[in-house]
């Protein structure tokens, strides 16, 4: 597949995939989004309502008990019921007790009809509004009764001149003698009204008030839900469900009535299919909108990007002469490609410096190697001048020769093969002769190897470093060095002196710079050597350890991984 059609590919895919995956998620989720949304709001709403009216019997029972007996207008009413007094006095009693309770009701603006029923006489007395015709509230839908008040409602006022809808509330007084007297108050409903049509669906739900015998006291449905009717027992003590083509919310109070909303299923699958479609607009302008997106990216995109590909490509192709390229119009893409050609120059100028330099060094090692002293030279010299010694008897002259003779044939004679433990162990004890001879002083070291690790491989010339190393840091003629080479899960070496030890910073500069072992005497073999062979050699797998104290000694650690095969050299 070309670029140019992976590029237009991705850039369909792009625009396909968004709409496609939207569609999907929109079409499985859409039952359990709308179905959320529904609960949500419809539960909200409903326990509003249920608020509202727990707040408004509330008050009914609040004002209910200042016009009974145990209030102030109570005992007034009495006194004008068995007052005996003439028609004067009677009527100033009569005005008082009147303008005291218009006083109530004109303190609560939420307190509509106001009036005293006795029941023996079925009468009304001392009301705040005329009384519509043959009022008994035996005939008012009666929605709870607690505490010896009964509340009433949803109904239309009793009110002569208001058709609204109210909530209402009947107290007995209680007076001392009588007990058919009985205080009747009216709440305006228009609160309550406007937020039971405060729904999300436009007025295609309708709602129940069911009082705690299952009777339907308030209703805006027709059919199984009038008013009047019995609630069905089948979706009693559910909170929401389906009935005969409607689903239903219930929100139930403490007083054990309860508010429904009920909704059609043809209104909320209208309701659904609704929001389908504003999903699918919204997919369908989504969709036309990448679409547009893809088209501007294919034309602002492609043609930069295949000329980067060409200039990749010839990149990795080795050509350093390529045509100059046309500039795509796009100030950004230009400024890349032009330092893109910048870069491109100056690798070709590192690579063809690089390569020169390498030509220049392998020269000169050809060089070097021309100018070497073969070493069988220098050793086959250096058997002749111990048969000399031997023949003007130098024996002393004779023990250096030998010493220095092995030191060398054991450094240049095995390049590039494995060594023991064996050979490192010897090759150290020849170092230590020379050194004896050469500073004429006597130091003691001790040396212990067990049988089972001196056919070991390890790397050459790991020892004498360390043993040296000991040397050089304040060995004085009482001094010890402690060799011992044991083995058990790896091969343990220790080198272990008494001498004027190391700080930390020696430490650390003792093995990481070069220069230092550079500079040393004797076999010019440094810790920082051993270091790097055993980095190269067990590729991380041994451990170099140096622990030293300040004129109390220093303790070198060597941990070799046992291996049967030979180490690798490079």
């Amino acid at each position: 597949m070309t670029f140019k059609k992976r590029v237009f590919l991705i850039f369909l895919l792009s625009s396909s995939i968004p709409f496609i995956t939207i569609f999907i998620i929109s079409y499985y989720t859409i039952d359990s989004i709308f179905n959320n949304k529904i609960e949500s709001g419809i539960q909200s709403n409903l326990k509003q309502v249920e608020l509202s009216f727990g707040n408004t019997f509330s008050n009914l029972n609040h004002i209910s008990q200042q016009l009974a007996y145990s209030g102030t207008i109570g005992k007034q009413l009495d006194e004008v019921l068995h007052s005996s007094g003439d028609s004067f006095t009677n009527m100033k009693l009569r005005d008082e007790l009147k303008s005291e309770l218009n006083l109530i009701t004109f303190m609560n603006p939420s307190i509509g009809l106001a009036l005293y029923y006795f029941e023996k006489d079925d009468t009304t007395q001392f009301e705040n509004f005329k009384v519509k015709d043959h009022f008994s509230p035996g005939k008012l839908p009666l929605l709870a009764k607690y505490y010896g008040i009964s509340y009433f409602g949803p109904h239309v006022s009793v009110n002569k001149f208001s058709d609204q809808y109210v909530l209402s509330a009947l107290r007995r007084v209680e007076l001392p003698d009588r007990e058919d007297v009985y205080v009747y108050i009216e709440s305006e409903f228009d609160l309550t009204r406007s937020i039971l049509n405060n729904d999300q669906f436009g007025g295609a739900v309708s709602h129940l008030i069911v009082d705690g015998n299952g009777r339907i006291a308030y209703s805006e449905a027709s059919g199984v839900f009038a008013k009047g009717a019995a609630f069905p027992d089948s979706i009693r003590g559910k909170d929401m469900g389906t009935y005969q083509g409607f689903r239903w919310y219930k929100q139930t109070s403490n007083q054990d009535w309860s508010v429904f909303s009920i909704i059609s299923d043809s209104d909320y699958n209208q309701e659904k299919n609704r929001w389908m479609l504003l999903i699918l607009l919204a997919c369908a302008f989504f969709l036309c909108t990448t679409t547009l997106l893809a088209w501007i990216l294919w034309k602002m995109v492609y043609k930069p990007l295949s000329i980067f590909q060409t200039e990749m490509r010839g990149m990795s192709q080795n050509r350093q002469k390529m045509p100059d390229h046309k500039p795509t119009q796009i100030p950004e893409f230009d400024s890349l490609l032009h330092q893109f050609a910048d870069m491109k120059k100056q690798v070709w100028s590192l690579f063809n410096e690089v390569k020169q330099k390498e030509k220049n060094r392998a020269d000169m090692e050809v060089e070097k190697l021309l100018y070497q002293i073969n070493p069988h030279f220098l050793m086959n010299t250096l058997d002749t001048v111990h048969w000399l010694a031997v023949m003007n008897g130098q024996n002393e002259i004779d023990r250096l020769v030998q010493s220095l003779n092995k030191l060398l044939y054991y450094n240049l004679g095995k390049l590039g093969q494995a060594s023991t433990i064996a050979e490192e162990i010897d090759a150290l004890k020849q170092y230590l002769i020379l050194q004896q001879i050469r500073y004429d002083f006597q130091f003691d070291v001790r040396i212990e190897v067990e049988d089972d690790v001196l056919k070991m491989p390890v790397p050459r010339f790991i020892l004498q470093p360390v043993v040296e190393n000991s040397l050089y840091h304040g060995l004085s003629d009482d001094g010890f060095i402690q060799v011992q080479v044991k083995l058990e899960r790896d091969i343990i070496i220790s080198i272990q002196d008494n001498g004027s030890g190391m700080s930390e910073e020696a430490i650390h500069e003792l093995l990481n710079n070069r220069t230092v072992e550079q500079n040393k005497v004797g076999m010019g073999i440094g810790m920082n050597y051993v270091k790097r062979m055993l980095e190269a050699r067990y590729e991380g797998g041994a451990r170099l350890e140096i622990k030293s104290q300040v004129d109390l000694g220093t303790k070198v650690m060597l941990i070799l991984p046992i291996s049967k095969e030979e180490p690798k050299y490079d």
